[in-house]
C-alpha cells in the first residue's frame, strides 16, 4: 500500500466530521476520503445487524477508492462493527471509537459522571465492557438523547429547539451531581458550546476525537504508512441528500469542493 494512499473514514452522517477535523489537525499530510451513511442516519435506532452490513457495504467502497486505513468515526458502528471488519480484512489498519469511560473516571472529583450517547451505544456489549474495566469505582449516569443528532445532522446547533432537547438531556445528569460529561457519539462535540452555556464551568466535556487521531498516527507510523507528500483535495459522499450534506459542510467542516452521491 502506498504511503500516500488516502484513509477512509465514515460515520451514520456528518458526526465523523468531528474525528476528521482532529486527523486533518494532527496529520495535514494525509488524504482523506469521508463518507456519511445519512440515507440510514441515526445508526443508534438501528439493530446491530443492519449495521454491521451497512460497515461491511462501506469499508468495501472505501477500499475500492484504494483507502490504506479506515477509521469508523461512530461509537455505534464500531461497537456492532469493528470486530467484524477486522476479521474480513486483517491486513488493514481499522480504527475504532468508544466513549471516554476511562478518561472520564479518572478525571471526576465527583464520582459521579454523565454519559450522553444513542440507544445503540449504551445497550451495546462493548459499552457495559468499558464500565466494568474502567468505572468500577464511580457512578455512571447514562442518557440515551433521541432526536439530538437529527439536529446536528440539519447544522443547527444553538436554536431554541436544539437548546430545549439538550437541556432535556443534561439537566437530570446535573441533578445527579456529575460533574464530568462523556459525549458518547461523534455528533455531540460540534454542540460542545451550547454544551458551555447549559452546564456550570467545573463540568468537564469529554470527548475521544483527538485520542482517536493520535491513535491513528501511531498505527500508521509503525506500519511505515505516514504520508510523506502533499495532501490530496478531500472527497465527501452521502447515501443521503448530496445538498444537505453540502450545505452543512461549512458550518460543521469547512469549504469542500463537492459532495458525491455514495453508490451502495
Amino acid at each position: 500500500m502506498p504511503n500516500n494512499a488516502p484513509i477512509g473514514v465514515f460515520d451514520s452522517g456528518v458526526g465523523g466530521l468531528s474525528v476528521l477535523g482532529e486527523i486533518r489537525q494532527l496529520l495535514p499530510a494525509e488524504s482523506l476520503l469521508y463518507v456519511a451513511d445519512s440515507g440510514h442516519v441515526p445508526y443508534g435506532e438501528k439493530t446491530p445487524e443492519f449495521i454491521r452490513e451497512r460497515s461491511q457495504v462501506i469499508a468495501s467502497f472505501l477500499l475500492g477508492q484504494g483507502a490504506k486505513a479506515l477509521v469508523l468515526a461512530c461509537n455505534t458502528a464500531t461497537a456492532a462493527a469493528v470486530a467484524d471488519l477486522r476479521e474480513r480484512h486483517p491486513e488493514l489498519p481499522i480504527i475504532g471509537m468508544e466513549p471516554a469511560v476511562k478518561p472520564a473516571a479518572a478525571a471526576t472529583r465527583s464520582g459521579v459522571v454523565g454519559v450522553l450517547a444513542t440507544t445503540g451505544t449504551l445497550k451495546s456489549a462493548k459499552f457495559a465492557a468499558l464500565l466494568d474495566r474502567f468505572a468500577s469505582d464511580v457512578r455512571v449516569i447514562t442518557q440515551p438523547c433521541p432526536g439530538l443528532v437529527e439536529r446536528i445532522e440539519a447544522g443547527e446547533l444553538d436554536g431554541a429547539s436544539t437548546r430545549a432537547l439538550l437541556q432535556g438531556f443534561v439537566a437530570p445528569l446535573l441533578a445527579e451531581g456529575c460533574d464530568t460529561l462523556i459525549l458518547g457519539c461523534t455528533h455531540y462535540p460540534f454542540l460542545k458550546p451550547l454544551l458551555r452555556e447549559l452546564v456550570p464551568a467545573a463540568v468537564n466535556l469529554v470527548d475521544t476525537g483527538a485520542a482517536v487521531a493520535r491513535h491513528l498516527q501511531r498505527v500508521l507510523s509503525a506500519r511505515d504508512l505516514l504520508a510523506n507528500g502533499a495532501a490530496a483535495e478531500p472527497r465527501f459522499w452521502s447515501s443521503g441528500s448530496q445538498a444537505n450534506l453540502a450545505a452543512v459542510l461549512p458550518v460543521l467542516w469547512g469549504p469542500a469542493k463537492s459532495v458525491e452521491p455514495l453508490p451502495c
